[in-house]
């Protein structure tokens, strides 16, 4: 092990070797569950193990036994101080001062690539997020969505994937044809129709009278482009066959273009766009239709009541049916209604065929909380098309409770019924949008106060990290803004105080945060890094205000101010690091 290496994954290797030595019989593969982690508590040590408790009954030994057995191997390593056996068979490992200092160094060789995963092998990630109906502006509720898709895929780039960011239109269905009627009804609007409202809406089927005042300007281009030829003899909303095509192409693409605004202005960005009438009028159904049945996972047949219905309320009708229990989910899900026609589910079915189709083996997708009970019929289809060889994992997002003066917000006055991205944006900004919606987990309800995001205080962690980092930046604009390589050669046996080794112990964490939140599918661990490692920075600068033997420039001390410049340097590269993969511009100065 080198300094240079990630201290966890290269420890682990250590862990294994003694155990590889103690147990010669056993097979590599009795080693795989083998973590090193760091402890629960601190004052344990650097790193714990869980190696003798998960190896311990392939070699019929006693965890305790085993523990203590590879705690005497581990501690002749020459960068182990100790290593302690704890409770039922874990160990405790603490790691020499002078080899954690190694972190610092590595840190600024490696700039923002400190912390990046080896390229992964098994194929590129399909990231697939936001895909909101584009039937209006996009609110609070796409926000987190968005910003949690966005950071979840710069995380598995950052870990080694090959990442592709995904938007599924979903221009398909009731919603998006009740949206051309409303389009309509603003053309007709703009031409000084003498149809009221009601009389609208009595033209209008049943169902599809979709209003908003946002389609106004939608109306006016209608009409600026098509002129009354959408309006002429029988082209009324009673008989769409006239218009119906062209409004509704062209005011999906108007609203598509607004969202493609609005994620701009957030810092999304997406890969490739992919339509749902598209994969539909492609025959991507009719495709998983017949690779079904071809494994004869398709039958006609009739479900059982829903939950809390009673016979009355329930009519028996035949379906065509996907055999889904066969893959986990509850019931067998409908692709086709009695009358023939597809389903929702049949639409996403096709599109995740399609997806398979173009050589995804692993599909991340990120859903609001309300599509909880979907997600095991979408990963029983993903694996009965792949025959279980593409895997899906779903995010959940929670809703978003936006908070002003201790109130719940509830209006926009552009939407009018609730409140839009832009709104957020333009009232707080982008960076403290995108890493106050990544200060909890997806799946965890949270309020987003307006007050708070922008308030300049410790309990803001917006403005603690990002002051953190222009603390930094001050310190090293204050020095000359000294070359990383430069730094990256100083000695660094004077930073000894407990404040100095504590930072440079959470950065040797950084590489493992950024493996495990990728795996686990939780960007909002790097916030909660952040938030720590600025912490640690913060308690060693006030250590300094108080103690004019820890400040970081000395003049008196040249090669001990070097190394805390290295130390600096260190922990502002890699603050970048993790605000990069959370999509937010780290600032150079706080004003």
């Amino acid at each position: 092990m080198t300094p240079t290496d990630d201290l966890f994954a290269a420890m682990r290797a250590h862990v294994v070797e003694a155990l590889a030595a103690l147990l010669p019989e056993l097979p590599p593969e009795n080693f795989a569950r083998v973590l090193v982690e760091p402890p629960r508590d601190a004052a344990h040590g650097d790193m714990a193990t869980n190696a003798a408790m998960v190896v311990a009954k392939a070699a019929k030994l006693a965890p305790p036994k085993l523990a203590a057995s590879l705690c005497e191997k581990l501690s002749a390593l020459p960068m182990v101080v100790s290593a302690t056996p704890a409770g039922p068979g874990f160990v405790n490992i603490k790691l020499a001062d002078g080899f954690v200092r190694g972190v610092v160094p590595a840190v600024l060789a490696a700039g923002p690539a400190y912390g990046d995963g080896p390229k992964r092998e098994g194929g590129p990630v399909n990231v697939e997020y936001v895909s909101a109906n584009p039937t209006g502006p996009m609110h609070v509720g796409h926000c987190r969505g968005a910003v949690v898709g966005d950071a979840l895929a710069l995380l598995l780039r950052k870990a080694g994937f090959d990442v592709t960011r995904e938007y599924y239109v979903n221009d398909a269905g009731a919603q998006v044809l009740a949206l051309a009627y409303a389009a309509y009804w603003r053309y007709l609007q703009a031409l000084g129709t003498t149809m009221t409202e009601e009389d609208y809406a009595a033209a209008t089927p049943s169902g599809l009278q979709y209003r908003g005042d946002y389609l106004v300007p939608v109306g006016v281009a209608l009409r600026q482009i098509f002129k009354d030829t959408l309006s002429g003899p029988g082209a009324t909303p009673a008989d769409p066959s006239l218009w119906l095509d062209t409004v509704r192409d062209f005011t999906v693409e108007a609203m598509m273009a607004a969202i493609r605004e609005d994620l701009a202005a957030l810092g999304v960005q997406h890969d490739i766009f992919v339509s749902e009438r598209q994969v539909v009028s492609e025959g991507w159904l009719e495709k998983a239709e017949a690779t079904l049945t071809a494994k004869e996972l398709i039958y006609t047949g009739v479900l059982e009541p829903p939950k809390g219905k009673t016979p009355d309320d329930w009519e028996p009708r035949p379906q065509v049916l996907f055999r889904a229990t066969q893959f986990g989910d509850d019931v067998d899900r409908p692709l086709r209604k009695s009358d023939g026609s597809g389903t929702y589910f049949a639409n996403d079915v096709a599109n995740h065929l399609a997806k398979i189709d173009r050589g995804f083996p692993q599909l991340v997708q990120v859903w609001g909380a309300d599509h909880g009970g979907y997600v095991k019929r979408m990963q029983a289809a993903v694996a009965a098309l792949s025959d279980r060889k593409v895997s899906l994992d779903v995010v959940l997002t929670q809703i978003v409770h936006v908070m002003k003066n201790g109130e719940p917000v509830r209006m926009s006055k552009r939407a009018g019924t609730y409140i839009t991205l832009r709104d957020l944006i333009d009232e707080v900004g982008k960076d403290a949008v995108r890493f106050t919606m990544l200060t909890r987990k997806a799946d965890a309800q949270m309020e987003f106060d307006l007050d708070k995001v922008v308030e300049q205080s410790r309990d803001n962690p917006v403005f603690y990290v990002q002051y953190a980092h222009a603390r930094c930046r001050s310190v090293l604009r204050q020095a000359g803004d000294p070359a990383l390589a430069d730094l990256a050669s100083a000695p660094l046996d004077s930073l000894s105080d407990p404040a100095e080794l504590a930072l440079i112990r959470r950065m040797a964490g950084w590489p493992r945060t950024v493996e495990a939140a990728a795996v686990a599918r939780e960007p909002h661990r790097i916030a909660f890094f952040l938030q720590d490692l600025a912490s640690d920075f913060h308690v060693l600068w006030n250590r300094g205000r108080d103690d004019s033997t820890l400040r970081f420039i000395r003049a008196e001390e040249p090669e001990a101010t070097k190394a805390r410049l290295a130390l600096v340097a260190a922990t502002a590269t890699i603050l970048r690091s993790g605000l990069a993969v959370m999509g937010v511009e780290p600032v150079e100065e706080m004003r």
